[in-house]
């Protein structure tokens, strides 16, 4: 009967240690989230910016190819054919190596940057 008794009054005595705690946990748990998503936010505007560009770059690229093939072959028709048909063997190829090339790496540095962050945390502590 003396350990009941005991507990009560201990939670009755840090009761504003306990309700302490708990906000301190839970602003540690949102600071920790708000950083989680400004860092997110971070590397998604970078990758944005990084697609757009390299997409102008493969856009020039393709177009300086299909006029070159153009002036071999004498027919813009066929340069710019040629440059379709080679698009087309690039998409077929990135549709069949996907998991490979895509899936896997981005699992991969999902997971790493997982573990990083969790690092992070228990070195903080």
């Amino acid at each position: 009967m003396s350990q009941p008794d005991n507990l009560g009054s201990f939670f009755a005595q840090n009761k504003t240690l306990l309700k302490e705690y708990l906000e301190t946990r839970l602003e540690i748990y949102r600071l920790q989230s708000i950083r989680l998503f400004a860092r997110s936010a971070g590397y998604f505007a970078w990758i944005i910016l990084s697609l757009f560009l390299g997409f102008l770059f493969l856009l020039f690229l393709l177009m300086m190819l299909a006029f070159w093939f153009s002036s071999l072959l004498h027919s813009y028709t066929m340069g710019f054919g040629l440059v379709m048909l080679l698009i087309l063997l690039v998409f077929v190829l990135m549709a069949v190596f996907r998991r490979v090339l895509f899936v896997e790496p981005v699992t991969h540095s999902i997971i790493q940057g997982s573990r990083e962050e969790s690092e992070d945390e228990e070195s903080s502590n």
